[in-house]
């Protein structure tokens, strides 16, 4: 062990007999879209470059397909021809360049493919998915394990140390291994020694194929979080049968796509799912990796110092910050970057067919085309407002060389961010803030807070540049009744702590208004309890059912009667985040909040609030009405400093209010930053 070092149980070397990974890191596989842009292996390796300055001990890619039918979309990315080989090249040189290996992770989609000629175990429909897949013959089962080991072949010659073959989330392999999908009655199907046939045939004969100094990793369906699931003794028989065949090491998978069960949000609780990984310790001699929700070098150390694990798996962490591991080691674990599970600029990317990024740091993904080299004449610059736009923009700019110099009128930084902070499920932007505020110590950035600056202030002080950060203004709505006393906005709820009544009316479905609904009923400490929050979800510690599913525990007596309305009569929520705004809406649907569509606003009365619906006029009897209908952007100082013929830029929601977002708040401060 390596006593020395600040988190001595996960910078330990890990020895796998043949070779010996640095640390006890592993960069969980994530797919980017470089892999199918044009000129993006280049792009793919400084990624993966980056990271592996930053010193993780081994990185994972995103998904491969070994042949066609497994393709995750008609043109996704798979490695089954010679010629491939060479842009794989690219990454595993750059990668070479420091002691982190890295491994291939193979993956047939099965019916997840997003196209018509995918296969699987049985002709069985997913729900996710608009194509209905075709039955595996004996002849393509037997074709595609060759596929597999021809893939890993490649691999190596690739330079690869090692492949990652995918096994849970619900992907083929997966897929074979449950009744729920697998209705096959040949020696493919039936009792669990058959249907993880396909699994153990497979590693069996990617170790034939690339020999015994290769990484063989098994990402194994611990708990799959679906009916028709596998049970615990069905996923230990697998987990001993991956081991006997030649696996070198046994990643945690957690749930499937289609599961009704967050496994990666931000509400999940930190390492909510360590002990299963803990409990298969017990079963298997194979080293295990431990995944899902662990975003801190002090998270990790506790899993691995108290035995849950031999390694442990993070993904959007190395994302939010390439130098994850170097800080640690270091000690400087308080200048981390740190994710924050909001899936904004990754998953919800990737599932749109967009190359994946972070929120917290647009440079992910980007490291050729977003670069900050020192600037060639520092600058004296001042950034009005300490919102994610304008903190973004003020470290940046600081790296760069430039002088900096923030001004806000609020007494702590983080704008709108100090709202979402208080969300139950978002207490993860507390450490985006924890991080602004130690690289402005860092790099000397001047943080004027409590100071409104006037135009004429600005100019006298004789900045070379201003940038205007300014944010936004809740929108007034005309609505007969509007000054009512029980009408508020939602910044009298988040910022002021105004007390709320029993029952509530929502004006406005979007991002605002359903932080807001939660704020109101969400049992707060959830997020923060794992234990409670398994139950919440109807996840079963004990694995007594297939799956690891029970009927999740229900709220008695909601907290408040709320109704969350919109104009549009598209489905509530429709706009949310597209691997969260199921989340969001089943969080609130537990709590019996009524989501209303279709809603003209009459007035505001004595009563209540008059709705119509459907030509229908109703009045909901509540106690207050909260405003979250949009935003205006904040530009008073803008237009001043227009009007005196000076020349500011606008960032954030003070050029763009039309939905609060932090993803492209900060991006546009970093594209900003980087030639200012």
């Amino acid at each position: 062990m390596n006593d020395n070092a600040a988190f001595p149980h996960l910078l330990a070397p890990l020895d796998l007999g043949f070779t010996t990974l640095a640390n006890r890191t592993l960069m969980g596989s994530m797919h980017t879209g470089l892999e199918e842009e044009k000129g993006g292996f280049d792009k793919l390796a400084a990624f993966y470059e980056a990271r592996a300055k930053g010193g993780v001990g081994l990185i994972v890619t995103g998904g491969i397909s070994p042949n066609t039918r497994g393709r995750l979309a008609p043109f996704g990315c798979e490695l089954s021809k010679f010629w491939q080989v060479s842009k794989h090249q690219k990454v595993t040189e750059a990668v070479h360049k420091y002691p982190t290996k890295i491994c291939l992770q193979l993956l047939h989609a099965g019916r997840y493919s997003y196209h018509p000629f995918s296969v699987s175990a049985s002709k069985v429909k997913s729900p996710i998915n608009p194509f209905t897949p075709k039955a595996m013959s004996v002849r393509q089962i037997k074709g595609t394990i060759k596929d597999f080991a021809h893939s890993a072949k490649l691999a190596k010659r690739a330079g690869y140390d090692g492949v990652e073959i995918m096994g849970s989330e619900g992907y083929l392999i997966n897929q074979f291994s449950c009744v729920k999908v697998n209705k096959r009655t040949d020696e493919w199907g039936g009792c669990i020694e058959n249907r993880m046939r396909l699994a153990i045939e497979t590693i069996r004969a990617v170790r034939a194929s690339a020999g015994d100094d290769f990484i063989i990793i098994f990402r194994l369906s611990m708990l799959d979080l679906v009916e028709g699931g596998n049970s615990w003794q069905d996923v230990v028989t697998m987990a001993k049968g991956v081991e006997a065949a030649g696996a070198t090491l046994i990643n945690t998978g957690i749930g499937w796509h289609e599961a009704r069960v967050p496994t990666i949000s931000t509400s999940v609780p930190r390492a909510a799912f360590t002990w299963i990984t803990e409990r298969m310790k017990k079963e298997v001699s194979v080293p295990l990796v431990t995944t899902n929700r662990i975003n801190t070098p002090e998270v990790a150390e506790d899993i691995l110092s108290t035995g849950q694990a031999d390694m442990v798996s993070m993904a959007r962490p190395f994302l939010a910050d390439e130098n994850f591991v170097a800080k640690a080691a270091a000690n400087k674990s308080d200048e981390i970057n740190t994710c924050i599970g909001c899936n904004q600029a990754c998953l919800d990317h990737v599932f749109k067919q967009q190359r994946a990024s972070c929120l917290v740091n647009p440079t992910a993904c980007y490291e050729t085309e977003l670069t900050f080299e020192k600037a060639k004449s520092n600058k004296k610059i001042a950034v009005v407002g300490a919102g994610p736009a304008g903190l973004a923009f003020s470290v940046y700019a600081a790296q760069r060389g430039h002088q900096v110099e923030i001004f806000d009128r609020g007494a702590e930084i983080g704008g709108q961010f100090n709202y979402a902070k208080q969300i139950p499920g978002k207490e993860e932007f507390f450490e985006t803030l924890r991080y602004f505020n130690k690289q402005i110590s860092l790099l000397n950035i001047g943080l004027n807070l409590n100071q409104e600056k006037s135009a004429d202030e600005l100019i006298a002080a004789g900045f070379d540049e201003i940038v205007l950060a300014t944010g936004i203004v809740p929108r007034k709505l005309d609505i007969k009744g509007i000054e009512h006393e029980k009408v508020m906005s939602y910044l009298q709820v988040l910022r002021d702590k105004e007390p709320v009544g029993k029952r509530v009316a929502i004006i406005g479905a979007g991002g605002i208004g359903f932080d807001v609904a939660e704020f109101l009923v969400e049992d707060e400490s959830l997020t923060t309890n794992p234990e409670k929050w398994l139950q919440n979800w109807g996840v079963d510690k004990d694995y007594q059912k297939n799956g690891g599913l029970i009927q999740p525990k229900m709220q008695e007596e909601p907290i408040r009667e709320i109704f969350l309305l919109q104009r549009k009569n598209t489905k509530v929520g429709a706009g949310l985040g597209k691997t969260t705004g199921w989340i969001h809406r089943a969080t609130l649907q537990k709590n019996g909040v009524q989501m209303l569509a279709g809603v003209s606003y009459d007035e505001v009365n004595d009563d209540g609030l008059v709705i119509t619906i459907d030509d229908k006029q109703q009045t909901l009897p509540v106690d207050h009405v909260i405003i979250c209908a949009g935003q205006e952007s904040e530009r008073t100082l803008y237009q001043q400093l227009e009007d005196k013929g000076v020349a500011a830029h606008l960032i954030g929601g003070a050029n763009v209010a039309s939905e609060l977002d932090a993803k492209r708040a900060i991006r546009q401060a970093a594209e900003l930053a980087a030639k200012i």
